[in-house]
């Protein structure tokens, strides 16, 4: 068996040791990785760290590094365990209770307390701080970004069928109207209801009237017939001859049979609208973006409601790098920061105010979506759903919709299990607090 040399095996020693501890020090400087899911917005958050080094601290530099969606909760759980997290990472609010439940987040509700205790108050919508925070009601992350669902629709088959386009007086019972008659004179797919939570059924809870888990998140929402009558609704859209079922959707998502002009509306998320501007210019001008369809008999509310996440930014509680890497998160909470985020285009900043620097990215396009009904929907957008249990739940919940979908369970009988499982792992969390 061949022998690495001494002399090589003592130099890549030093250098594994170097990576394990994240910074480097030949040239004098704290060197951070940054860890985030999404490529499209790598440039946008290397712009914001190059900006900390050259307006805060010119001794760190900070290095974004992608990783794919999967890879990435799967790798972050890993170093969780054995303390190698990255400097700086993105945290979903999806994750950010189980992570905060064990310590493995650094709390930075009082990061700003030297300059102003009411910084998040001030800065930040109640979403946006609630996304942040932990069951214990302290902050685990600065917010990032902000977002809501809305409906996006084809110009050019709504013309073809002489169709008026979608705006806020639409509602259910229009989004059935204008698929048939567009199905009917183009042949094209009407609205194309796939199994989704935050890009579809979810929304049309909260427009009913219902929810998926009650206000203290301490119970599923799925006894409510608010509740019930929503999902029917949207699982029965299926049944439509304009509709694809879910095994169309298991080949090709809505989005690409929507950008590939096989249908003529679909829901899709504020953070994907830019990215299908650019992928997608040959259609540009042929398709825009509206508020989401109201609930037309809601047992409360107006009938309007969109569900809205946001991402934080988020370092370990026990980082080597600790101390400069809550600077750099104060430095990401900053108006500056979060205005060269959305200028940049990778998301709608979190920071109030800013809503304008996002839309701006769009002016490199000839034709212009009508960005505004996205602005004029966080008015009554809806918290994505979560609570500690969800990770519990969440995959069950899916596979139990995915039976209701194709048959092998009747709607009541589904909807009634997922309740049950709902009730059940929240009391099981609870029991064990």
């Amino acid at each position: 068996m061949n022998k690495i040399p001494r002399v090589l095996a003592a130099v890549l020693l030093v250098a594994m040791l170097l990576s394990l501890a994240g910074c480097g020090t030949s040239d004098g400087k704290t060197h951070l990785t940054f860890q985030i899911w999404d490529v499209g917005q790598r440039d946008g958050m290397q712009a914001m760290c190059d900006a900390y080094t050259a307006n805060v601290n010119p001794n760190v530099e900070i290095e974004v590094q992608v990783t794919s969606w999967g890879e990435y909760w799967t790798k972050l759980e890993a170093a969780a365990e054995s303390n190698t997290m990255a400097d700086i990472f993105w945290m979903h609010s999806d994750q950010i209770l189980y992570y905060s439940e064990f310590g493995m987040l650094a709390d930075v509700t009082d990061l700003y307390d030297d300059e102003d205790p009411n910084f998040y108050q001030e800065h930040y919508s109640d979403i946006s701080i609630l996304n942040a925070t932990g069951e214990d009601g302290r902050m685990y992350g600065v917010p990032k970004d902000k977002d809501n669902v809305v409906l996006v629709y084809n110009k050019s088959m709504f013309d073809a069928a002489g169709v008026s386009y979608p705006d806020e007086t639409w509602t259910w019972d229009n989004l059935i109207d204008a698929s048939q008659k567009i199905y009917d004179v183009t042949g094209k797919y009407g609205y194309m209801a796939y199994n989704d939570e935050q890009l579809g059924y979810h929304n049309f809870v909260y427009q009913n009237g219902g929810c998926i888990l009650t206000e203290d998140k301490t119970q599923g929402g799925f006894d409510q017939q608010a509740t019930r009558d929503a999902v029917k609704f949207y699982v029965d859209l299926q049944s439509y001859e304009w509709c694809p079922d879910q095994a169309y959707f298991a080949e090709t998502s809505p989005g690409t049979a929507f950008l590939s002009g096989l249908g003529s509306m679909y829901l899709e998320g504020s953070w994907n609208l830019l990215s299908s501007m650019k992928n997608y210019p040959d259609i540009e001008g042929q398709w825009d973006v509206a508020v989401l369809p109201a609930a037309p008999n809601p047992v409360s509310g107006n009938g309007h409601a969109t569900i809205s996440n946001g991402l934080t930014y988020a370092t370990a509680a026990h980082g080597k790098n600790l101390d400069i890497c809550l600077d750099v998160l104060k430095y990401f909470g900053s108006e500056e920061a979060q205005r060269i985020q959305g200028e940049s285009g990778a998301a709608i900043p979190a920071y109030m105010g800013l809503e304008d620097t996002w839309i701006s990215a769009f002016d490199q396009f000839s034709y212009q979506l009508d960005l505004q009904a996205v602005m004029d929907q966080f008015d009554y957008a809806v918290q994505y759903v979560n609570n500690s249990a969800r990770p519990k739940w969440k995959s069950n919940v899916v596979d139990i919709m995915t039976s209701i979908y194709n048959g092998s369970v009747d709607i009541d009988t589904g909807l009634d299990q997922i309740q049950n499982l709902i009730n059940t792992e929240t009391a099981k969390k609870l029991a064990d607090k």
